[in-house]
């Protein structure tokens, strides 16, 4: 068990505390106290109607107009220009359960969604969240203030790990299941190592087609989230090796060749990765196991600001 699942069952909602304010105060620092956010906010839509999700809408909301007229239940969204949700897609498959460095690449997806959802709270926007982790993708509905986030990140901490070689769902799956459920525009961010390597007929990424969907209408950032271990091997003469995906093992001799291969294939393989995430039309931040998370966001958040045109601080222009 990591050291930060440890921490959450002992005193959950402390040690998400102690998460909130040194993700809260190092980036107001970081970003000098400017408006917070890792993407220049999308303008609200109309109120629009949608399908009632039995026990987590209010009946309040009913459209009955449009629910006479279908003869379906639908409730219609009051959410005002400032009440904006944010969807995200956290991927815990078996890969995600590595880590060589600072920590395990799931713990540092939780951190990732933490920031996003920090953010968000203080925005008064709301947060949903689907969690890739075996079986049927598990969808968490979008709340808005500090307790609702804690409660998200509290579920995803204390969901099970995933074993390798069952029929969990793909990162293509994952990503139109979160298209066809939220249809409303806004922020969504997918969270993976996108180390999926399945492909379409075109010989496409299977999952570049969905995003790029996805983008169509909405915002999109997809953090990518890298140990380095997946990039370069130590030289440490034969080894056992297990793909977390399959569960299948096989021993390597760490030879020169050998690691030579390896490092070029991985740099191959994620610069596919680079080229497929920013070819589908969204934002790219990179999150490492072995490097300073926080400030990696905020230098993607200054980024952000420098396409938008938006001032820098000390009143710079790019």
């Amino acid at each position: 068990m990591s050291r930060s699942a440890k921490l959450s069952r002992l005193a959950p909602e402390q040690s998400l505390r102690r998460l909130e304010l040194k993700v809260t105060r190092r980036l107001d620092g970081l970003l000098h106290g400017e408006h917070l956010g890792l993407l220049p906010g999308p303008g609200s839509d109309l109120a629009e109607a949608r399908l009632y999700q039995p026990g987590e809408d209010d009946v309040r909301h009913m459209d009955w107009a449009v629910t006479a007229r279908t003869t379906v239940p639908h409730v219609r969204d009051l959410i005002a220009d400032h009440e904006l949700e944010t969807w995200a897609l956290v991927d815990m498959s078996p890969s995600m359960d590595f880590g060589t460095a600072r920590m395990t690449k799931r713990d540092l997806a939780v951190a990732a969604l933490a920031a996003v959802g920090f953010l968000t709270a203080r925005l008064g926007d709301r947060l949903g969240a689907y969690i890739m982790h075996g079986g049927p993708v598990r969808r968490l509905p979008a709340r808005t203030g500090r307790a609702a986030t804690y409660a998200l990140l509290q579920a995803l901490l204390d969901a099970p790990r995933a074993s390798g070689g069952g029929p969990g769902p793909r990162l293509a799956e994952g990503i139109s299941g979160l298209a066809r459920g939220q249809v409303k525009r806004g922020l969504r961010v997918v969270i993976s190592d996108f180390l999926d390597g399945q492909e379409s007929a075109g010989g496409e990424l299977a999952w570049q087609r969905p995003l790029r969907r996805l983008a169509a209408r909405n915002q999109v950032i997809a953090v990518e989230i890298i140990d380095p271990r997946e990039l370069d091997l130590p030289d440490v003469g034969p080894v056992m090796m297990t793909d977390p995906e399959t569960g299948e093992t096989r021993e390597i001799i760490l030879s020169r060749r050998v690691r030579a291969a390896y490092a070029a294939a991985a740099a191959t393989q994620r610069a596919r990765i680079r080229e497929a995430i920013r070819g589908s039309g969204v934002s790219h931040l990179v999150l490492r196991t072995d490097r300073d998370w926080i400030t990696d966001v905020a230098r993607f958040a200054l980024q952000q600001r420098r396409v938008a045109g938006r001032p820098q601080p000390g009143g710079a222009r790019p």
